[in-house]
């Protein structure tokens, strides 16, 4: 752990940097937690140093002089920031803490080691991700953005959503052909001349973004199962993926479990899903509500 002396020399010397902050801290504010924060988080950084009792001035050169000021109450601050490293945070840290007497006052130096990896990012509780989070930017702290996140911990942002991610135990003839003809059925219904109507059945698949490509070889996707995969694909692969359609008989509940209801289970791609369901509801609604549903659609779309 560095000493004060040394601190203050290359403050002199360079001025604040990425691992060095000076501060006056009469007392554990806002912006020491986000100092420690942010030199916990930087990747590669090993931490950084904070001074605590500092005081700086410019000098008719321009240069900003630092000089040691001392704390008013230095074993209150040290309680402070301990404790506030401990609670406030998402992940307790244990900043290492010396006190020093510089010119015949006493100062703090607040080494803050970087956190592991697995621990990253460090935020405040009461903010949250991703604003709780702060960066060592030179010698700044930056509250963190969505893509910080993935910095800090060491991955690489991803470049598509989970729905385009490839299922493992997925195959091409996962794929149930019924849904493909339905998908082709409404696009043709909404734009004839659509240009993806013309495409073999693979192809559609891949311009859809149900099939990627990978290491040559086209591989469903979670998104392709999800709309046009068999239903035996489904419950192999995404065994919660169904639609339940309860009837309760009556107006009144029956407390009985084994006759409480009437459960109709939908277990098929989603193009084939929707409209099995849509038309379960349908059917049963009594009919004089359904014609006034019906105009009130009518009404509403004019």
């Amino acid at each position: 752990m560095r000493s004060a002396q040394d601190l203050f020399a290359e403050l002199n010397a360079v001025d604040e940097s990425n691992r060095i902050e000076a501060k006056r801290a009469r007392d554990v504010g806002k912006s020491i937690m986000e100092t420690v924060i942010a030199f916990a988080n930087e990747p590669g950084l090993d931490g950084g140093y904070l001074l605590l009792g500092a005081d700086w001035s410019v000098n008719d050169k321009g240069d900003t002089v630092y000089r040691p000021a001392g704390l008013p109450d230095p074993d209150k601050v040290q309680c402070d920031l301990a404790s506030q490293c401990a609670s406030m945070l998402n992940v307790a840290l244990r900043p290492e803490m010396r006190l020093e007497q510089v010119d015949g006052h006493t100062v703090l130096v607040v080494y803050v080691p970087e956190a592991d990896v697995t621990h990253k990012p460090i935020f405040k509780k009461a903010t949250g991700l991703p604003g709780g989070a702060y960066r060592r930017i030179g010698s700044t702290d930056q509250r963190c953005v969505a893509e910080d996140l993935w910095v800090l911990r060491g991955q690489s942002q991803p470049t598509h959503g989970p729905d385009a991610s490839v299922l493992a135990d997925a195959r091409l003839d996962d794929f149930d052909p019924a849904a493909l003809t339905q998908y082709r059925r409404v696009r043709q219904r909404l734009n004839p001349n659509a240009e993806e109507l013309g495409y073999e059945d693979n192809e559609l698949l891949e311009a859809l973004g149900a099939v990627r490509r990978l290491d040559e070889q086209l591989r469903p996707t979670l998104a392709g199962i999800l709309l046009f995969g068999k239903p035996m694909a489904l419950r192999r692969m995404l065994p919660m993926v169904k639609i339940d359609y309860i009837r309760v008989p009556g107006l009144e509940w029956i407390e009985d479990p084994h006759e409480r209801f009437q459960s109709v289970e939908i277990r098929k791609p989603l193009l084939l899903a929707l409209p099995l369901a849509e038309a379960t509801v349908i059917d049963e609604l009594p009919k004089g509500e359904w014609h006034l549903l019906w105009r009130f659609a009518q009404w509403r779309s004019a």
